[in-house]
């Protein structure tokens, strides 16, 4: 069976509610939070894709009981001080820079070397970013001479808490460098410029020992040694990443309307809503409520009768960086010239997306301009494609392939979209549920 899609025909107007799995961001979490528990946590809705299986084979093989059934997961925490560190260890982080990263900051008092592997995507990715702030504590770590994986790292038995200005907006930097300090006798202190803070508000959740003052660029946190972790039972809610292809299939097409259930809308999160609102998208947000240190809320959106460009405001960059490709979709269909900028990190994803981005939008017949961090996108609300299109060697990102299957969805014409199984990464119901909406 060849592991490709072919789709030749695009998607008709619907009216659809629709269940999107676990946050990946939340679920890697969990299992990383809930090894060092003092007793068995539980999860349900848990993320079933590679990079969380990868995590709980992560916490396995430093010693922890894990049980999975379905979409739940059982973790038997043995405490902070509880991780069993074997000679010779070497963890598998496959596709998942989260999973990486944030790892190695746990590993951060082993007195044995500990290697750090991942696939050929995640050994293309910089590991400097979270090797500098470790040394500071007093680890030992080794990266390959262009500063990627394989990582080896050797703790310290005497770690010093740190200072560290964390200015590229990384939510994996700032989580290795909170779980680090967790470990660290003294106040680490962090200035972190505005990311993802899942981390944050599950520490706070927890009523661990972190402090956090917001200032309009910057967050400044300071993180104290951890003792104890209760356990944390926990259903995880959607993810607003997954989400977010189906909300650009609905503003791509006409007279379409679309209800996706109980997704985190964490303000960290939500930049692809300020978006694609500024972009004439309708949504609305349903039900809200609080959920452990979580906004959710049920999200409808309603297809426009126009879409209109943008000039995208750079201070929304981070908060919608996983959601670019989609994005970059919708301008394609909007009217006028949209204008993206200040996206080097784009570049430095499982794939060089912003490339990615501007290769697929060229092979559909729109114009663009690209600079190394930037794109003008010169919008065609009557584009219909008719000719074939052909999306391989994109390093398996799974964020390329699902775009490319709401281009094909939405626009028409003949793709042949290599290394289907690409979505196993992070949402391996992609496809199943993408066949919902072709019935």
């Amino acid at each position: 069976m060849q592991n490709r899609i072919v789709i030749k025909k695009k998607i008709n107007n619907y009216n659809k509610k629709i269940i999107i799995p676990g946050d990946k961001s939340l679920s890697i979490r969990w299992v990383l939070i809930s090894s060092l528990a003092n007793g068995i946590s539980t999860a349900k809705n848990l993320l079933m894709s590679e990079d969380v299986i990868a995590a709980i084979n992560a916490i396995r093989k430093l010693g922890i009981k894990a049980k999975i059934h379905n979409t739940s997961c059982k973790i038997y925490g043995v405490g902070i001080d509880g991780y069993k560190y074997r000679k010779g260890l070497t963890i598998d982080a496959q596709n998942s820079g989260t999973l990486g990263r944030l790892l190695a900051g746990l590993l951060i008092n082993s007195p044995h070397p500990i290697k750090i592997i991942g696939d050929e995507s995640l050994s293309k990715r910089d590991f400097k970013r979270i090797a500098k702030p470790l040394r500071k504590f007093g680890a030992h770590l080794t990266l390959k001479k262009n500063y990627t994986l394989p990582l080896t790292i050797k703790g310290s038995q005497d770690l010093k808490p740190i200072r560290y200005l964390e200015n590229k907006g990384s939510a994996q930097v700032k989580s290795s460098i909170i779980f680090a300090a967790a470990r660290t006798n003294g106040r680490t202190l962090i200035k972190s410029k505005k990311s993802r803070d899942h981390t944050e508000r599950l520490f706070k959740y927890l009523r661990l020992p972190i402090k956090l003052k917001n200032q309009k660029n910057f967050d400044l946190i300071e993180v104290s040694k951890v003792k104890k972790i209760e356990p944390l039972n926990y259903k995880i809610p959607a993810d607003l990443s997954s989400c977010a292809f189906f909300i650009a299939l609905t503003a791509l097409l006409k007279d379409s309307k679309l209800t996706i259930k109980d997704v985190n809308i964490n303000p960290t999160r939500t930049a692809v809503l300020t978006i694609l609102r500024k972009m004439g998208v309708k949504i609305s947000l349903l039900n809200k409520k609080i959920y452990k240190g979580e906004q959710l809320a049920d999200i409808f959106i309603k297809s426009p009768k126009i879409l209109k460009s943008i000039y995208c405001p750079t201070n929304l960059n981070s908060g919608a960086i996983d959601e670019f490709l989609v994005i970059f979709l919708v301008a394609a269909k909007a009217k006028g010239i949209s204008y993206f900028k200040n996206l080097d990190e784009l570049n430095k994803k499982e794939s060089p997306r912003l490339k990615w981005g501007s290769k697929i939008l060229k092979m559909m017949g729109i114009k663009v301009i690209t600079t190394k961090n930037s794109i003008k996108i010169f919008g065609n609300p009557e584009l219909k494609i008719t000719k074939k299109i052909i999306i391989q060697k994109y390093l398996k990102d799974h964020r390329v392939f699902m775009a490319s299957v709401i281009a094909a969805l939405s626009f028409g014409g003949e793709w042949h979209i290599s290394n289907k199984d690409a979505v196993n990464s992070s949402f391996p119901s992609f496809l199943k549920i993408i066949n919902q909406f072709m019935k």
